[in-house]
This record gives structure tokens, sequence and C-alpha cells, in this order.
């Protein structure tokens, strides 16, 4: 079995959660090598199959959507959600007057649309947040039409992607009691066997399972530490707590990706897995 991974124990407190104030700005500018990379291969995903009609949950900041958009046929339109209305908001800013897509806040469990009514549901790294990811699926099950496809992302374990462990150590370093928990969440649907479970509770069909490594590439480690510590809710812990440690969290992050990885460029290894299946 193995000793048991120090995020397993870790309780998650409302203020891990929270996905407001700078964090959509630290987010949407220190972040994107993270999630580009798995954007650009879901896009290319997406257009192989030419939907009319695309919903996408866990927005964000609209770093997918981006990508997303610029493949699309132009008689397609996208709808992008999110649960974090100050994440979407972020992103109505960015796109401005865009005609193809419409920013809605919406639960994933609780999808505010119509039975069938889309053809295509893309999730960039968001199911791993769900509390329940089965009713979760079953909702992207709800809105796809019959035949309609389902595509979306996930990390592998937290050991396979340097950039998490690298941030859930330096807060460890400095909070020995209750550290922030957060990384705990996004690398915590990593199992192919569980992906399978549950993608097929939800009543899909076909499904395929792909891991695929790519390489994020930023300007420096520096700017990384930035991006992986008050790009997400991990400081609104720190704030609360510890603002006092903010520097010395991110200062000893950077380092460690700078030792391992380089710097100026960082280029650092990433691992997903990429699932695909029909309603």
């Amino acid at each position: 079995m193995g000793e048991a991974s120090p995020l397993a124990s870790q309780s998650i407190a409302a203020s891990d959660v929270r996905f407001a104030g700078t964090i959509p700005g630290v987010y949407d500018r220190y972040l994107g090598f993270l999630f580009e990379p798995f954007a650009r291969d879901l896009a290319q995903r997406i257009a192989r199959i030419r939907p009319r009609r695309i919903l996408e949950i866990a927005a964000g900041t609209g770093i997918a959507t981006r990508q997303i958009l610029d493949v699309l046929p132009t008689e397609s339109h996208l709808t992008a959600t999110d649960l974090n209305e100050p994440m979407l908001a972020f992103a109505r800013e960015k796109f401005g007057a865009e005609p193809r897509v419409t920013f809605r806040q919406a639960d994933a469990l609780d999808l505010p649309f119509s039975d069938g009514e889309f053809d295509a549901v893309v999730c960039q790294f968001g199911v791993m947040f769900f509390p329940d990811r089965v009713k979760g699926l079953r909702e992207f099950f709800r809105v796809l039409k019959g035949g309609g496809t389902l595509l979306f992302n996930t990390w592998d374990e937290i050991d396979a992607n340097p950039h998490g462990k690298t941030a859930h150590n330096a807060m460890r370093a400095s909070f020995e009691i209750d550290p922030p928990a957060f990384y705990q969440l996004p690398f915590g649907f990593h199992d192919v066997a569980e992906i399978r479970r549950v993608v097929t509770a939800a009543g899909f069909a076909n499904m395929e399972i792909e891991t695929i490594d790519m390489t994020g590439e930023t300007p420096s480690a520096a700017e990384a530490a930035i991006g992986l510590i008050g790009g997400n809710p991990c400081i609104n812990v720190i704030m609360e707590r510890a603002p006092e440690r903010l520097a010395e969290i991110e200062s000893l992050a950077a380092r460690t990706l700078a030792e391992r990885y380089g710097d100026k460029p960082l280029r650092i290894p990433l691992r997903a897995h990429v699932v695909s299946a029909i309603a």
C-alpha cells in the first residue's frame, strides 16, 4: 500500500475554496503556463467533432475558453460557466463583446440548462473539485443530446506534477500545524479505475482515457511561485493567519522550482488524464 499521502489527512475549510479577491487576476496572469498546454489539447479534440453548441464547466478566467473559441466554427456558440462569480467577472471583462461566448454562473451539480441542450460538454481541471463527482457527471449527461461528446481532463497524482507538490510542501514548511489544504483537491481524482467508475456510473459509453505529458514554461520560477501560492485559495488562509509569511513561502517555492527545473525560463513537467465519452 505504501505510505498515506500527506494530503489525505487534512480537512478543507471554507477559506480553502474561495476564488475571490486578488485570486482571479493572479491566476490568469501567472498560472497560464500550467493550463494552456492542456487547453490547446482539449481545443484540438473539440475541433475534430465540430459541435454547434458547447458547454464549458469550470471555465475560471477563460484560459481554456480562449483556446476553444479559436478553433470553433464561426456558427458555433460556447456557454462558459463557473461556480465562482469573481472568476467569471474577470473572464467577461477579458473577452469583452465576443459574440460567440456567453458567461454564466452555474453550479456543475445543478446545471440551469435543459435536457439535451448541448452537443458537447468540456471541463478543464474542474471535476476534481466536485463534492459529488457522479452527480456532476450525471448533470453533464443530462444536458448533452444523445450521442453528444464529453471531454474533460484531470491532473495525475501530485508526485507526477511537481508544481503542486512544491507549492504544497512550501506551505507545510511554514504552517507545521494545519497548513493550507487546497492542494489535496486538484490531485485527488487521478486514479484511472475511479475515473472509469464515475464516468460509467453517470451513464456514459465509449469512454477513452489518455494520460498525456506536457511541459509548462514560464519566464521565471519567481513568477510561477506567485501564481502557485497566490492564484488559488491558499492565499486566503495565509492572509488570514500569517500574512507576514507570504514572501517567505513564495521564496521557498521559487527556490525549489529553480533548483530542480531551471530558471529564466522555468520549464516543468506536467501530467494529466484526458477523458472522452459519449452520452
